[in-house]
């Protein structure tokens, strides 16, 4: 017998909202966690990337603050209920799945994170919000500026813990769950659990119940794996003819500098596509995910930062254009297709150098894909891949990216802390001696850590670019780009 909301014990009024957006059976983590969570118990759910998780702590939060009974405006600056997720794309994501529930019972909700300006969202809490979607960095600042207080907060929700720890965002979600009331429910998402996390569930969770479906250690049974053996001058081909034919994609670099610059070669080449990663604005990602959503961009080029909380529906492919670095990134990434019951292909493009790489990661990914050498873009299996007639309509117009710094590009949340950029300033030199390509460095303080990227001193004319010789580090959040990039626009170096 199918289990449904009702069964679930769903409340009427959010049965409707999930009904009338054609939400009728739950997944299995959903119906795994909330004849648990909807009775106030604190919640420990391990799923995949794509299983439902946010319907799994979104209902029951509603539900429970509804269930107190107390419909008075909440107070100034003092949210009911506190969601932390680690990026801004999945806090706008939480929030856009949260708010038409929380809406049809009279709740407010507002969402934090940096990389926009904090106006509206001190006057939103000044205003009183019932529900507060927010990334840890931002959040941290306006309490420390006093314009909120976690004091009556009865549920918290921390998404995607996994992803926090990855970040090095951990410190800060202890400060703030250390600032949210003792006995009040809580929950706790995670497509895997490793020791950092346990070590959240042991301080903050009390006996709390513990669920796993979907596991992202399990691949799901309708995604279908290929490796495509290619030489290295054949990536570029074969990746136009895929991402030609009919569907959305999404492509993923390791780097920031290839993300972009593969972009702007796939719209150069009549594919309209657009790039998603840490060196965008704020406006330039909604911009740009509004152009993916929408249609009017076909493939989407991004860095791991997409990997996690981005949710586009009909994804029927995804290709590694670079590799991963490790397992769980791949699983993360793969994740974008063959969602909610949906069919999908996951293609990595190879090289010969690669091979000892990506079978490493394929068995520890806990998959076999079907593995096949080809020339060029002429060969049978890439229209058996991405099936359908091949169409370049042309490309769109990239808005150039502002960079943000280090820390805002590392650091996905994007938030507060001070910061200091611009290209370190050289030691006194001999007349006429050239600067080092690469050597530049840009340090920005963004909350989870300090990123520092090589930004590439200005270099005389002629003089070859120093992409190969620039340094990257990073700490905490940010991630590494470094290296320089192929012919065909891709990442050689690692995030």
């Amino acid at each position: 017998m199918t289990t449904t909301f009702a069964d679930l014990g769903v409340p009427a009024a959010l049965l409707d909202v999930l009904t009338a957006d054609g939400i009728t059976i739950p997944t299995p983590i959903q119906a795994a966690t909330l004849p648990d969570s909807l009775q106030g118990r604190d919640v420990l759910g391990r799923g995949r990337t794509g299983s439902g998780k946010t319907y799994a702590f979104g209902i029951p939060l509603v539900a429970r603050l509804v269930a107190e009974g107390d419909r008075r405006r909440p107070a100034p600056k003092r949210p009911r209920a506190l969601v932390l997720a680690p990026t801004r794309e999945l806090a706008s994501q939480i929030a856009a799945t949260v708010a038409p529930l929380a809406k049809a019972v009279g709740l407010r909700t507002t969402t934090v994170f940096g990389g926009v300006g904090q106006g509206p969202q001190v006057n939103a809490l000044r205003d009183g919000v019932d529900i507060l979607i927010a990334c840890p960095g931002r959040l941290e600042d306006l309490i420390g500026q006093g314009h909120c207080s976690l004091a009556d907060v009865r549920v918290t929700v921390l998404d995607e813990a996994d992803h926090m720890a990855d970040l090095g965002f951990l410190p800060a979600v202890r400060r703030l769950l250390d600032q949210t009331p003792k006995g009040g429910q809580r929950m706790l998402f995670s497509a895997t659990l490793d020791n950092a996390i346990d070590v959240l569930v042991k301080r903050f969770l009390v006996d709390p119940a513990v669920h796993q479906a979907d596991s992202a250690q399990s691949p799901v049974a309708k995604m279908d794996h290929h490796v495509l053996h290619v030489e290295r001058e054949q990536r570029l081909p074969v990746l136009l003819d895929l991402v030609s034919a009919p569907g959305r994609t999404v492509v993923f670099t390791r780097t920031k500098h290839g993300a972009k610059a593969l972009a702007r070669q796939l719209n150069k080449n009549g594919v309209p596509a657009v790039d998603l990663h840490g060196n965008l604005s704020q406006g330039a990602r909604t911009r740009n995910m509004e152009a993916f959503h929408s249609g009017t961009a076909t493939t989407l080029v991004a860095t791991d930062i997409a990997a996690r909380g981005i949710h586009v529906d009909d994804v029927s492919l995804v290709v590694h254009a670079d590799p991963p670095a490790e397992h769980k990134a791949y699983l993360h990434r793969s994740g974008r297709t063959a969602r909610a019951g949906a069919a999908g292909t996951v293609i990595t493009l190879m090289t010969s150098e690669q091979r000892g790489d990506v079978r490493a990661l394929t068995r520890a990914a806990g998959i076999t894909p079907t593995t096949t050498r080809i020339q060029g873009p002429d060969h049978p299996v890439l229209q058996d891949l991405a099936p359908g007639e091949r169409s370049r309509p042309g490309g769109i117009d990239l808005t150039p990216a502002t960079p943000q710094g280090g820390g805002n590009g590392g650091n996905a949340n994007g938030g507060g802390g001070r910061r200091r950029s611009g290209a370190k300033k050289p030691a006194a030199k001999k007349p006429g001696a050239p600067k080092a390509g690469g050597q530049g460095q840009q340090r920005s303080g963004g909350q989870g850590g300090q990123g520092r990227s090589g930004q590439g001193a200005a270099k005389p004319a002629g003089q070859r670019s120093g992409g190969n010789r620039g340094r990257s580090r990073s700490r905490g959040a940010g991630a590494a780009s470094g290296g320089g990039h192929s012919a065909a626009g891709f990442s050689s170096g690692r995030r």
